[in-house]
């Protein structure tokens, strides 16, 4: 004798059909969009900067101003353009000096690699950048784990750097470095087209700046093309490793060490007493804390490039 099923039972099993199906379609339309999307974006960002072969293949590196003295800027981690990201303090530093803004492989307008991300790679390929460009002597200045990448360079190209100024830069010894991120999820928001719908019904994080509005639209279609892109997930994967490697390394003695802290972060109370004790390690060495998010270069650009001229005439 045949079981029946009962029409309720019937009723909820359509309904669960229906409503995979309508997930199905949604993935399937999220997927198709975020192509399409991403084909037509890649054709309206603008070029800037100049190219060097690294590697055998391309970094993006932009040059503005004149000045005798260099600044070699370094981006924090997942900075989708940090050439555009760094232009408030660009245009505040270039009437003096001459500055040179590094997008690492994986970022702006650079070539993805698939070389571990490592520092030792990262910080090898930056210098043969600078090298291709016939810089070898300059200040080095970097935002949040610049600081770890940073703190690589001045010990290994010790007669290159004259000086190194952090902004919010990473500490190796701060703590909740060694979590395991999930990078599987990642890939799949990136590769989904979810990634591109969460920035779109969330908060613009560019809204309240002063950055013109062609370069907010061209920022973030650059971080459209490079968010969760495999070069920036395998550096994330190294992120506990490298910060380990860095726990072995202090700043030299006699290098000037000028350290921009965010004065208000409420997710590390010691955040500015980290920052002390590293400046510690130079006899040159000051903290000068600053009102802002992580990103202070983004509202105390002025202030930072005020600051730092001060310090270097104190220096000198």
């Amino acid at each position: 004798m045949k079981m029946r099923m009962g029409k309720p039972l019937i009723f909820i099993l359509k309904a669960i059909g229906v409503i995979a199906i309508a997930i199905v379609l949604f993935l399937v339309i999220v997927f198709i969009v975020n192509i399409v999307c991403n084909k037509s974006e890649q054709e309206k960002i603008e070029t800037y900067g100049q190219s060097v072969t690294v590697d055998g293949k391309n970094m993006n590196v932009l040059i503005q101003g004149e000045g005798e003295e260099t600044i070699v800027l370094l981006p924090g981690y997942g900075t989708a353009a940090p050439a555009l990201d760094f232009k408030l303090l660009i245009d505040e530093l270039s009437p003096f000096y001459k500055v040179v803004a590094i997008e690492p492989f994986g970022y702006g307008l650079s070539d993805e690699t698939d070389k571990e991300r490592g520092t030792e790679n990262i910080v090898s390929e930056m210098h043969e950048a600078l090298q291709q460009l016939n810089i070898d002597h300059f200040t080095l200045m970097g935002h949040s784990i610049a600081g770890i990448y940073g703190l690589d360079y001045v010990n290994k190209y010790p007669n290159e750097v004259s000086a190194f100024v952090g902004i919010d830069t990473s500490v190796s010894t701060q703590g909740g470095m060694d979590v395991k991120f999930p990078l599987k999820t990642f890939a799949f928001l990136e590769k989904s087209g979810l990634l591109r719908l969460i920035k779109k019904v969330g908060t613009d994080p560019y809204a309240e700046l002063v950055f013109d509005d062609q370069a907010k639209e061209q920022m973030k279609m650059i971080s459209n093309k490079n968010s969760y892109n495999a070069t920036t997930l395998n550096e994330m994967e190294h992120i506990s490793s490298n910060f380990k490697k860095a726990q072995n390394l202090t700043f030299p003695k006699d290098l000037p060490l000028l350290l921009f802290v965010q004065a208000n972060n409420t997710d590390r109370e010691n955040w500015v007493s980290l920052h002390e004790e590293q400046a510690k390690e130079s006899m040159l060495g000051k903290v000068i804390t600053l009102d802002g998010s992580h990103y202070l270069h983004h509202s105390k650009f002025k202030e930072i490039a005020e600051n730092f001229r001060e310090f270097m005439k104190e220096v000198k």
